[in-house]
């Protein structure tokens, strides 16, 4: 806004003028364009409570498989236990068990579909042993304990829209895509105005500021990109 400014010494008021900031709509860098500057940089993780240096990631439930699997056991259990309990009361088998019986004796171990039923069975067996040793949850972050009882991680996606906030807040940026890895947040910006490097530095020093602000137990390496926006015509 700006005030009235009166010609000195007729007692006056001074003007002052401020500018206000500008948002604009978000443009995708031009792939043809070779006008861009690049930098990368890690930054240690803070100190942990407790002597820790680090946090483990946290595990996940794995709801849906446990409960295929669970599933898949109960069918085949219950069917097995069914024929049991008939031939014990002088019933005859089912016919699935004596076809499945008879194919078990009779087929070679080179056979094409013995082979095959081995490997579903091994690649099923290493699915879920890699299911069971794996914390799982990638998506979420660790984030260092203030507290030694309380545990809190960071979606992906929040962290991402934290950093491509803070780098739309940086002058010349105009648009920002941030890709938030489990080590690595990759930062790439299209600048309108300023010299690239400039954008750049500014933006390494807001984005660096922004992700230990973050809290993280193992803050990701930064790397950023800036581009020159595409020109028209």
């Amino acid at each position: 806004m700006s005030e009235p400014q009166g010609s000195e010494g007729s007692g006056g008021f001074e003007g002052t003028t401020q500018r206000l900031p500008v948002i604009e709509k978000a443009v995708e860098p031009d792939r043809t364009d070779t006008d861009q500057s690049a930098s990368a940089a890690a930054y240690g993780a803070p100190p942990a409570l407790g002597g820790e240096s680090r946090e483990s990631r946290f595990w996940s439930a794995r709801r849906v498989p446990a409960g295929i699997v669970a599933l898949l056991l109960l069918v085949v259990a219950g069917a097995f236990l069914y024929d049991v309990a008939a031939v014990r009361a002088n019933r005859p088998a089912l016919s699935w068990r004596r076809d499945l019986a008879r194919q078990l004796a009779e087929r070679p171990l080179d056979d094409t579909w013995v082979l095959v039923g081995a490997a579903a069975a091994v690649v099923l067996g290493l699915w879920l042993l890699i299911l069971a040793a794996t914390p799982g949850l990638r998506a979420v972050l660790p984030m260092a304990r203030a507290h030694p009882d309380v545990r809190a991680g960071l979606h992906r996606d929040a962290a991402a829209t934290v950093l491509r906030d803070r780098a739309m807040e940086v002058a010349g940026v105009q648009s920002v895509r941030v890709r938030m890895r489990r080590a690595r947040a990759d930062v790439r910006a299209v600048s309108h105005f300023r010299e690239l490097d400039d954008v750049r530095a500014d933006l390494d020093i807001a984005l660096a500021e922004a992700i230990r602000g973050l809290g993280l137990a193992r803050p990701p390496a930064l790397a950023v990109h800036v581009a020159r926006t595409a020109r028209k015509g």
